[in-house]
């Protein structure tokens, strides 16, 4: 071996190495070796702004589809309304016949303010309509209420 070679213990600097070292390296807040990762430090800013943006992005498409939903039920809820008021108004209309089920029938205003059901369309009456105003167009469905196919 040559002289090159050896290590001379007395010029050690063990104060110095001891500080180039730790005891716990997982906890340095950078690489401990030279193949170790890169730790760059995160603007915590950045994180939480880009954080919240997103749970407002995703939170308002949830809103926007309970919105749709509820404007759904709402148009369900008015259209069995408008089923109901027909229905009421239709029986206690002038029916001079039995209605049956699945059929269509028409719905008309007299002169005097009352209501009477027929089974002939608005244009199938001639010169001489027996009504003051068309209402509805009608169908009895099986539970026996009345859906409207068409308003006058």
């Amino acid at each position: 071996m040559t002289k090159k070679n050896k290590i001379d213990v007395d010029q050690i600097d063990l104060e110095r190495m001891k500080e180039m070292t730790t005891e716990n390296p997982g906890l340095l807040p950078y690489a401990h070796t030279s193949g170790g990762a890169i730790i760059k430090p995160e603007d915590k800013g950045k994180i939480t702004g880009r954080a919240v943006a997103a749970m407002h992005s995703q939170t308002d498409m949830q809103m926007s589809q309970i919105y749709q939903q509820m404007q759904l039920l709402a148009d369900q809820a008015k259209k069995i309304q408008k089923r109901v008021e027909v229905s009421e108004r239709i029986y206690n209309a002038s029916i001079s016949f039995e209605p049956l089920i699945n059929h269509i029938y028409y719905l008309y205003q007299k002169e005097d303010g009352t209501d009477f059901l027929s089974m002939i369309a608005p244009d199938e009456w001639g010169r001489k309509k027996g009504f003051a105003s068309f209402v509805a167009e009608i169908k009895l469905l099986a539970d026996h209420t009345w859906d409207v196919i068409n308003e006058g």
